[in-house]
């Protein structure tokens, strides 16, 4: 299985520095041909956990840094978003779809992830996120 991209890494808590990274991840799903679905879900999921990670969890504190591991084979695209905030409880985010929080803009990040990739897991302290996407294989002709 071959491996186009792996790497572990300490970003500051700046969104540009976010984004650089985010393109390293996507640029490596393209080259490893990851289908336009994937790859879109995964700069969705990646942007949301990155951003969260600096502003939610790092609070955008410059002394603050947010860690990023990245695998991304012919069959999965793995990364880990952690940060040094306190964490929260993804349990305790409200249902966006609820008629209650239709207004509402929190958890849709969280539910959009959960929706484009495999699999979403959060650490007990709720400051690392996990996002896969197994590569979806293409259909075959009828």
């Amino acid at each position: 299985m071959p491996i186009y991209e792996q790497f572990e890494i300490n970003i500051p808590s700046d969104t540009a520095e976010g984004q650089a990274v985010q393109e390293r991840i996507i640029a490596a799903m393209e080259t490893a041909e990851f289908s336009p679905r994937d790859v879109f879900g995964m700069r969705l999921a990646l942007e949301e956990g990155l951003v969260n990670a600096i502003k939610h969890g790092n609070r955008m504190d410059p002394e603050k840094t947010v860690r990023v591991a990245c695998e991304v084979s012919d069959v999965l695209a793995r990364v880990e978003i952690e940060d040094q905030g306190p964490g929260f409880d993804w349990n305790d985010v409200p249902d966006p779809t609820a008629e209650e929080n239709l207004e509402r803009p929190c958890g849709r990040g969280i539910m959009l992830m959960r929706a484009f990739m495999s699999k979403v897991e959060y650490n007990e302290s709720g400051n690392k996120v996990l996002l896969e996407k197994l590569r979806v294989a293409p259909e075959e002709p009828a």
